[in-house]
């Protein structure tokens, strides 16, 4: 099979015989014939040795040498693709598999060659999603061409020519979705269906990624690296900056998320069910499938996608009203499925039943409660969170520490800020050395060096430099910092003798923790408990961009006086056709009293937009201050009316 070697390194595009086969001449028809005469005389004998080689000749014909530019070539093209698919839909009792997938590998190879249109690639691409169940053939097909559909997509950058093709249409892409939705609900289920060996096998072939699963991985990375990545003019600050290919991927993005969190529901729904069916079943290996369970779950579209999708929901470009209005059903409906599955599975663990379990020096102590606290203790229930300790993002640890080993006149700086901390521990590295004890490394109780000093290590007892150190040496124990903040100041002042080796200038490293000892450091959280925190999280954030409305734009801002007088406040508006508010020509009667305090907020009513037809009325007058009415009578050159009092 020396041609099937040789297609498998073409296939790498960084070896040189990529660029020798992409350079030499197509090939002629009447070989492609000849090609086509020998596979079918094959077929006719039944010699599998000869058909499964031309398959691989196939396969590279089509990668590199033939081009179907003429009527008589495209005639050869679709003989070609006839003797294929008679070979994929033959019987399983004909056709052993491995004819099949080189069958699969050589459809996939000559894609845009057999299929040239957009539209002819479409249909056979929602034949193989939409029958693929039912054929064998057609379902290796499926695989084939996704998978290579997906390392395209992975390895093409946005904005390239070939990015639509890679990328399916919406209507395929709901077809794939149905097939990962479909295949997460049947592994699900076999958590309660299969026997006790049969599972155990199943956990060990977990996590694996079904074909459609990759594809749907690769189009939700390249649509969210995108979205991410992009930076929108800065000297624009009009919608305007948003156009084309930019706009066009940010609009995929909120249909995909969309559609995925809608599709996450069917699944988080039957995790739920199977879930309650295991807590409620008398089988002997419960316990064991109820703690697999969340590992097959990590194998379903929950964990391939859906942690990646929220994760990336929270960048601010993806942080919109428009993400916020389209999402927000969905995201309200996973966060109650996956807190109820967590709150599930947390009431068979040891630790809640640790917790619910009520001593008798707790139930004496709320019978002595108020009725009114009895109230609220009876209405409260443990939630999913209950008993667990949520990791901080410090928890592991920050290491400081200088390159190794440091070099002449070399400094160093850091400060590690803990927030809520009450102290902080110091663990160093039993490497930690330098030539000589002046070379030290100094540590502050603060943000600076203008801090508490809490201490200073230097030198090293190798034999080298000073071959002493600076008081007891480097620590070997915790060096405990009060506070929450701790400052590293190191520097090398002396230069670099001929005879001193690296271990006797290694600098030193340090891991920073708030935690005696690691511990106490949390595990993590389980699968759906992390899941059901991140829905909730974003929940809340795009509730918040709800609640919030759109932004402010820059002609609001600039007109914000404007818009605070009390004049324009006075106006009638009404709604014109075309849904423009502009001032009535007429007045209503009004509901304002008659005089307006200027220095008293005044909100005109919302509901009175459109103006009867009716007589002029006095509008309400708005009293000015006095030094606004002494000037706008000076500039009148008006004088205030003096009032004689009548003489009878």
């Amino acid at each position: 099979m020396c041609i099937h070697q040789l297609n498998l390194l073409a296939a790498s595009n960084n070896l040189p015989i990529t660029n020798f086969l992409g350079k030499q001449h197509p090939i002629e028809a009447h070989h492609l014939s000849s090609i086509c005469d020998i596979m079918e005389k094959a077929m006719v004998n039944g010699d599998t040795c000869i058909i499964r080689c031309i398959l691989v000749v196939f396969q590279v014909v089509f990668k590199f040498f033939f081009s179907p530019q003429t009527e008589r070539n495209r005639d050869i093209v679709r003989r070609s693709g006839l003797l294929l698919w008679q070979l994929l839909m033959a019987p399983r009792d004909q056709i052993c598999s491995e004819i099949q997938k080189e069958v699969c590998l050589a459809i996939s190879s000559g894609l845009n060659i057999l299929y040239p249109g957009e539209a002819e690639i479409n249909n056979l691409l929602k034949l193989v999603l939409t029958e693929g169940e039912r054929n064998s053939g057609l379902s290796q097909l499926r695989d084939v061409i996704l998978t290579n559909l997906a390392e395209q997509l992975q390895n093409n950058r946005f904005g390239s020519e070939d990015d639509d093709h890679y990328r399916l249409n919406d209507e395929l892409l709901h077809y794939i979705l149905k097939i990962v939705v479909r295949e997460s609900c049947v592994l699900i289920t076999k958590c309660q269906t299969v026997s006790k060996d049969d599972f155990q096998r199943l956990l060990s072939t977990v996590p694996a990624a079904s074909s459609c699963l990759r594809y749907l991985m690769a189009v939700q990375n390249h649509l969210l690296s995108n979205t991410i990545l992009i930076k929108p003019d800065e000297n624009d600050d009009s919608d305007s900056s948003l156009q084309g290919e930019t706009l066009k991927v940010q609009v995929n993005t909120k249909f995909y998320s969309s559609m995925a969190l809608y599709r996450c529901d069917e699944v988080l729904e039957m995790l739920q069910q199977v879930t309650t069916a295991l807590i409620n079943s008398d089988i002997s290996d419960r316990e064991q499938r109820l703690k697999g369970l969340e590992q097959i779950t990590k194998a379903t579209m929950l964990g391939h996608l859906l942690p990646v999708l929220l994760t990336s929901l929270m960048h601010p470009n993806l942080q919109t009203l428009t993400m916020a209005d389209a999402l927000m059903p969905q995201l309200v409906q996973l966060v109650l499925y996956t807190s109820q599955t967590a709150l599930l599975l947390k009431t068979q663990s040891p630790v809640f039943s640790e917790l619910n379990s009520s001593p008798s020096g707790a139930s004496e102590q709320k019978g002595k409660l108020l009725p009114d606290e009895r109230m609220l203790e009876e209405k409260e229930e443990p939630g999913f969170l209950t008993g667990l300790k949520i990791p901080a993002p410090w928890a592991a640890g920050k290491t400081v520490e200088t390159v190794h080993p440091v070099r002449d006149n070399y400094k160093f700086k850091e400060t590690v800020h803990i927030p809520g901390a009450r102290c902080l521990y110091l663990r160093f590295d039993n490497r930690c050395s330098s030539q000589y004890d002046y070379d030290k490394l100094v540590i502050y109780a603060g943000p600076n060096t203008n801090s508490r000093k809490v201490a200073e290590y230097g030198g090293n007892t190798l034999g080298y430099g000073s071959r002493s150190v600076l008081g007891t040496g480097w620590p070997k124990d915790l060096v405990k910092v009060e506070g929450d903040t701790v400052t590293f100041s190191f520097e090398m002042r002396s230069g670099r003798e001929h005879n001193t080796p690296d271990k006797a200038m290694w600098g030193f490293a340090c891991t920073v923790r708030a935690q005696e000892s690691s511990e106490d450091v949390s595990g993590g959280l389980p699968f759906l408990v992390d899941l059901a925190l991140g829905l909730s999280v974003l929940a809340c954030s795009m509730l918040r961009i709800l609640y919030n409305g759109p932004e402010i734009t820059k002609d609001e801002e600039t007109c914000q006086e404007l818009l605070r007088s009390k004049l324009l406040q006075r106006c009638q508006w009404q709604v014109e056709a075309n849904g423009v508010i502009s001032p009535a020509l007429t007045p209503s009667p009004s509901p304002l009293p008659l005089t307006i305090e200027e220095d008293r907020e005044f909100t005109y009513p919302s509901d009175v937009l459109v103006p009867p037809v009716g007589h002029y009325f006095d509008l309400p007058r708005i009293r000015l201050p006095p030094g606004i009415m002494i000037k706008l009578r000076e500039i009148s050159g008006r004088a205030r009316p003096q009032f004689r009092p009548s003489i009878k």
